[in-house]
């Protein structure tokens, strides 16, 4: 951890995640395969960090963890403070509706709606008022340049239009953190810079912390710390 991400995690500011001891290990063919092999890690707030490791290397098995996307773990995850191996399903439900955000390599909007829709439908899920929610989705996608696309589905928007949506609807209910795995991976290297930009941009303009998994060293250098993942622990 770099000295100013030490200092940011001293104080009273509780970080927004840690994880102690967190492993994770699979069986194929009789043969245990040790993905994670203790993984102790924290991000503060507003925090944006860089996690790199070539493919296969445990990235997104990493994310799924924090994010409590999948069971099988052993160790700590601690959203906010919270201990999330203490929860019962209801309760990792409630964690990763009011505390995370999540950007895939591929932007998985629902087809049937607009861009839009698309970032009102999860406001409505956590209880907002359908014009806060609009004039959220108005504000997020306008600053991503999407101003003219509000009413435009998927199919019609490009790779990167779709993947700045995917972006505001990750930010939409002002998650502390949001776990971004290969978020440009699927866009030509041009598109992916520019989007990459305007991730950074709202994001710290939002002061949402993020967790960002690539093998791109270039976008890894435009964040405020890189951690590697190599044999299954952080460098």
């Amino acid at each position: 951890m770099s000295e100013e991400s030490s200092s940011r995690l001293r104080g009273d500011a509780t970080p927004v995640l840690v994880t102690r001891d967190l492993k994770r290990s699979f069986t194929q063919g009789g043969v245990t395969i040790e993905v994670l092999r203790g993984v102790d890690f924290a991000i503060a707030p507003g925090e944006i960090v860089a996690l790199l490791g070539p493919s296969g290397s445990g990235k997104s098995t990493l994310l799924q963890a924090v994010g409590l996307l999948e069971g099988g773990f052993e160790g700590s995850i601690r959203l906010q403070g919270e201990e999330a191996s203490e929860l019962d399903d209801d309760g990792r439900t409630r964690l990763r509706r009011d505390l995370l955000g999540f950007v895939y390599q591929f932007h998985h909007l629902l087809p049937e709606f607009t861009a839009m829709e698309n970032v009102v439908l999860p406001q409505l899920v956590h209880g907002a008022q359908p014009g806060a929610a609009r004039e959220r989705a108005e504000q997020l996608l306008g600053t991503l340049g999407l101003a003219q696309r509000l009413d435009h589905r998927p199919s019609k928007l490009s790779g990167g239009e779709q993947q700045r949506v995917a972006v505001a609807r990750a930010l939409a209910n002002r998650p502390p953190l949001v776990l971004a795995d290969e978020p440009t991976g699927n866009l030509d290297e041009h598109t992916a810079d520019a989007v990459f930009a305007e991730f950074l941009k709202l994001v710290r303009g939002e002061g949402t912390a993020a967790l960002v998994a690539t093998h791109n060293e270039r976008l890894a250098s435009r964040m405020d710390r890189v951690v590697r993942l190599h044999e299954g622990r952080l460098e």
